[in-house]
């Protein structure tokens, strides 16, 4: 059985207000990254990594701790606290392993996770590096790197110290005494920003940052409206998680554009219409990334958005009554509702037959189609431009399919 140390105790000065007036009372793990305290990301690494039992050091019960006693529950592992370092020992047996946390440690879970699976140790990075990140130093080369696995006999070590120790650096100790090995930690995650300790509000502004930063750099960004879903994120995305807003409300807010865009097309103003409807696909884009930053940063399936797949085929609805009602008091008004409806049509076909091409995933972009209308429009009748967008689609596509235009998907080995 792994169980997991997650430490609580150590008072930092921390300013809650959020108005420069610190306070003391507070603690690293306490600190929000991404709308989670630093503990919470602990937990849900322990989770990840097999704990079933996990183990919070702290002086008393609080908000945050219960928080953190309901996911672990609710995630089938058992939840204690202690306020002294011998009532451990107890709850670990020689057979199990521990898997401690320094206070206020944060890593990209996917790399953490990774390198504690691999063996049981102590985390450890170059000195002079892990010193100036906060890290403490355990020998003349080697730095703390903030986490380690170790096997369970060596917690009954603590019954042999004072009760006052803080079970973490007794813990640090006693591995070290044991010789446990060391485990490199590379330098370069330090440097990128993707392993670090947060100590006080400072560090965890700019942690923040970077965490949105580094989870939000995976994603496959492959046109203009998913690069400013992902450029919102990055902006707004830290006040949202701080304010708890669940992905929900952002499909919320997308629906409402849509059927303001709606409301728009039906009196007339297809250029607001065709806007809105492009706002309200960024806004769902800005929505899912940010479920997929809190599924993997706390390593659990959460935030997903009911309804999403649905949204796709409701705002193609939406453009082609839109467009129909844009040349509605044409000449060919009872067909006016065909031509958006084969461009959207073709829109969904498109990522399916020429799947390996990347300037395909714009047609994926429902802000480029919304704009690309909008400006269409400006310049002669909406429905003549359909048909010559259909045309061109068409025509590519024969094109691409009898080799006349290079797959640079392929060529490049991009």
């Amino acid at each position: 059985m792994r169980v997991a140390l997650i430490s609580l105790m150590e008072n930092v000065p921390v300013d809650l207000a959020g108005d420069g007036a610190v306070q003391s009372g507070g603690n690293p793990g306490f600190l929000p990254i991404a709308g989670h305290s630093i503990a919470r990301h602990q937990l849900g690494l322990a989770l990840a990594l097999g704990a079933t039992r996990i183990v919070v050091h702290a002086e008393m019960l609080s908000a945050e701790i219960v928080e953190i006693q309901h996911v672990a529950e609710q995630r089938g592992a058992r939840f204690h606290i202690i306020t002294a370092a011998r009532a451990l020992v107890p709850l670990v047996s020689a057979e199990d392993e521990l898997i401690v946390f320094a206070e206020g440690f944060l890593a990209m879970p996917e790399d953490a996770r990774r390198i504690l699976d691999e063996a049981p140790g102590v985390l450890a990075l170059p000195v002079e590096a892990g010193v100036a990140a906060g890290f403490e130093r355990i020998d003349i080369n080697h730095a703390w790197a903030g986490a380690m696995r170790m096997p369970g006999r060596v917690v009954a070590g603590l019954g042999d110290l004072p009760p006052e120790w803080n079970p973490v650096a007794a813990l640090l100790r006693l591995a070290t005494q044991a010789r446990l090995p060391l485990r490199a930690v590379p330098q370069a995650l330090l440097a990128a920003g993707r392993w670090r300790l947060v100590r006080n509000e400072a560090d965890a502004h700019a942690a923040e940052n970077d965490w949105l930063a580094q989870h939000t750099a995976a994603s496959h960004v492959r046109s203009p409206g998913e690069w400013l879903a992902v450029q919102a994120v990055r902006r707004i995305g830290p006040a949202l998680l701080h304010a708890r807003t669940r992905p929900w409300v952002a499909m919320a807010a997308a629906l409402l554009l849509v059927l303001l865009a709606l409301g728009a097309g039906w009196w007339g103003r297809a250029g607001l219409a065709f806007a809105l409807i492009g706002l309200g696909w960024v806004v769902l884009q800005a929505g899912r990334l940010l479920a997929r930053v809190e599924q993997a940063s706390l390593m659990q399936a959460s935030g997903r958005l009911r309804g999403g797949a649905l949204f796709g085929p409701l705002v193609d609805g939406a453009l082609v009554a839109i467009c129909a009602w844009r040349a509605s008091g044409g000449p060919t008004a009872q067909t006016a509702w065909f031509p958006p409806l084969v461009l959207v049509l073709i829109l969904w076909l498109y990522p399916v037959v020429l799947r390996d091409f990347r300037w395909t995933a714009w047609l994926c972009d429902r802000l480029l189609v919304a704009l690309t209308l909008l400006v269409v429009g400006l310049f002669m009748p909406l429905e003549t431009g359909l048909r010559v967008i259909v045309v061109v689609l068409l025509a590519t596509a024969l094109a691409q399919a009898h080799g006349l235009f290079p797959n640079r998907l392929l060529t490049n080995g991009t």
